[in-house]
C-alpha cells in the first residue's frame, strides 16, 4: 500500500488540535497513527513539538513515515499496539534521547481508517469480497474465520448483544453458527441479513453493519487493549498532559467516559449534592467533556457521524509520575 492509498481526512481534525493547541512543546503520542493526519498536524502546529507515532497496522506505519518523512527529527513511528504504550516510549527513548521524559499528550482515534475499510482483502467490509480476517495486525492474533470456527452459540450472541445488536443477536448467533464455515465476508454478510426478519430490514442501514462492527471489536480486542491503555497514560502523562479520544462505539465510549470521571473526580462516590467528603483527590480536569462532530464535517465525511471527542488534563499530584531516560 502507497502512502497516498493510505491518506484520509482526519474526523474532528481542528477540535482534536485545539486540544493540544497550548501545549506547545514536548512529545506527543499518536497511539492511532493511521495516515498520519492528525500526526502531521501536531507536527505544522508546534515547532518544539515531538510525535511517536503507534500503529498495529504494518501498512499505516509504512504510509505515514512516507507522509512525514520531512519531520524525520521530530517523529518516530514503531510498530506497536497502544496498550503498549510504555514499552513504545521505552523504546523511543532507546533510539532518540528527545524522546525521553514523561509525554506531553496522547490522542487515540479510534475508528478504523478508509484504507482498511476499502481494501476487501482484509476483510472488514460487509460490502467487498474478502478472507474473513478483520485483524488490525495482519501478521498476528487469531483471525475471524478461526474465531467463527471455535466460538459457542451463548458467547457469539453475547457479543452481538452487547455491542449494538439487541434485537435481533441470538437469531444471528444461531444462523451464523449454522452457516459454518464460510469462504468470504459477503456470504457471511448475506446470512446475518437473512437472519433478520423482512420487516425489519425496511428501515435502517444494512443489518451486517453492527454485526461486523461487533466481531470487529472482539477480533482485535479493542476495548480490553483501551481501558488499559487509558490507565497506563493516566500514570505516564506529566502533570499538565493532555489526553484526547475519539471514539465510534458505545462501548468505547462508555469506558472513555467513566475511566475520565474516575480521574476528574478522584474515585470520588459521594452524593452530588452533598459535595465529596470523602477526601477523594482529582487527579484530572476536563477540558472536552464530550464533543460530537459538526453538521459540516458529518456532511462531507458520513463516517464521522458516531465520533465523540473526550480530553482531559492531568493535575499535578503528590504520586509521582512515572519517566523514562532522563527527560
Amino acid at each position: 500500500m502507497t502512502s497516498a492509498e493510505f491518506l484520509h481526512r482526519p474526523v474532528m481534525f481542528e477540535e482534536v488540535m485545539a486540544v493540544f493547541a497550548p501545549l506547545e512543546a514536548g512529545t506527543f503520542v499518536d497511539g492511532t497513527l493511521g495516515g498520519g493526519g492528525h500526526s502531521q498536524g501536531l507536527l505544522e502546529r508546534g515547532a518544539q513539538r515531538r510525535v511517536l507515532g503507534l500503529d498495529r497496522d504494518p501498512s499505516a506505519i509504512e504510509a505515514a513515515s512516507r507522509r512525514l518523512s520531512g519531520y524525520t527529527a521530530r517523529f518516530m513511528a514503531l510498530h506497536k499496539e497502544f496498550d503498549e504504550l510504555d514499552e513504545a516510549l521505552a523504546q523511543a527513548c532507546q533510539s532518540n534521547t528527545q524522546f525521553c521524559g514523561a509525554p506531553t499528550g496522547l490522542l487515540l482515534d479510534l475508528g478504523v481508517s478508509s484504507p482498511q475499510l476499502e481494501r476487501g482483502e482484509r476483510g472488514f467490509s460487509y460490502r467487498l469480497e474478502g478472507p474473513l480476517d478483520m485483524r488490525m495486525d495482519p501478521t498476528k492474533g487469531q483471525s475471524l474465520a478461526e474465531f467463527l470456527d471455535q466460538v459457542g452459540l451463548e458467547e457469539l450472541a453475547s457479543l452481538l448483544r452487547s455491542n449494538g445488536e439487541p434485537r435481533f443477536a441470538y437469531r444471528i448467533a444461531k444462523a451464523i453458527m449454522a452457516g459454518r464455515p464460510y469462504a468470504s465476508t459477503t456470504e457471511l454478510a448475506e446470512v446475518v441479513k437473512l437472519a433478520i426478519p423482512a420487516a425489519a430490514r425496511r428501515t435502517g442501514g444494512h443489518p451486517a453493519t453492527r454485526v461486523f462492527q461487533a466481531l470487529r471489536i472482539r477480533v482485535n480486542n479493542e476495548l480490553e487493549r483501551l481501558e488499559m491503555a487509558l490507565v497506563k497514560a493516566f500514570k505516564l502523562l506529566r502533570p499538565g498532559g493532555r489526553i484526547a479520544v475519539l471514539s465510534y462505539h458505545s462501548g468505547e465510549d462508555s469506558i472513555v467516559k467513566s475511566l475520565f470521571r474516575e480521574q476528574v473526580t478522584g474515585g470520588c462516590t459521594c452524593p452530588s449534592r452533598y459535595g465529596c467528603v470523602c477526601g477523594a483527590v482529582p487527579k484530572a480536569s476536563y477540558v472536552v467533556r464530550s464533543k460530537a462532530p459538526s453538521v459540516g464535517e458529518i456532511e462531507e465525511n458520513p463516517r464521522s457521524r458516531s465520533a465523540r471527542l473526550r480530553a482531559i488534563e492531568i493535575l499535578e499530584v503528590d504520586e509521582p509520575v512515572e519517566r523514562f531516560g532522563n527527560g
